[in-house]
């Protein structure tokens, strides 16, 4: 069974962001898959996130996106906001980019679970627009995307050679 008009149209748009046709640009994973270790791990912007941090916070706000959507209260990634690296070299990058298609694809099935009524229901916690915290599933979702095109732009800017 295919999902409901509004899900699909939110699956739409993170796929675009991430391995698909999107309007801004290249999607993050085809800019990833062609950075080499030394271009990711660079930090050519002085006290700015390199495009390895980058991608490891991508895949930490996604997992907490998805433990939001799944009941759990809304918290720091468990990850860590901006999560260390466990190691170095082309192994280490090429697994830090496996670990961010694995949490959007994740991120996608539980997506795809969700109907068009659930998207209006509010995830646990009270209100707190510093923290993302007590919105609902839409604008959850919504930020995620948000959030991902955001970082897109960084990792364009700091991948290109």
């Amino acid at each position: 069974m295919s999902p409901e008009p509004e899900v699909s149209r939110i699956i739409d748009q993170l796929e675009r962001i991430m391995c698909a046709d999107a309007w801004y640009g290249e999607p993050v994973v085809s800019i990833l898959q062609r950075t080499p270790f030394s271009r990711a791990n660079a930090k050519p912007v002085r006290g700015a996130h390199s495009v390895r941090e980058i991608v490891r916070h991508m895949s930490a706000w996604t997992n907490e996106v998805r433990r939001r959507l799944n009941g759990m209260p809304a918290a720091t990634p468990k990850e860590g906001d901006w999560p260390k690296a466990s190691g170095r070299g082309e192994a280490a990058w090429a697994s830090e980019i496996d670990a961010l298609i694995g949490a959007h694809n994740a991120l996608i099935l539980d997506v795809k679970a969700l109907t068009d009524g659930q998207l209006s229901t509010p995830i646990r916690d009270p209100r707190n627009r510093k923290t993302g915290k007590g919105v609902t599933r839409y604008v959850l979702l919504h930020g995620l995307a948000q959030h991902h095109a955001y970082h897109a732009g960084q990792i364009a800017i700091l991948s290109k050679p």
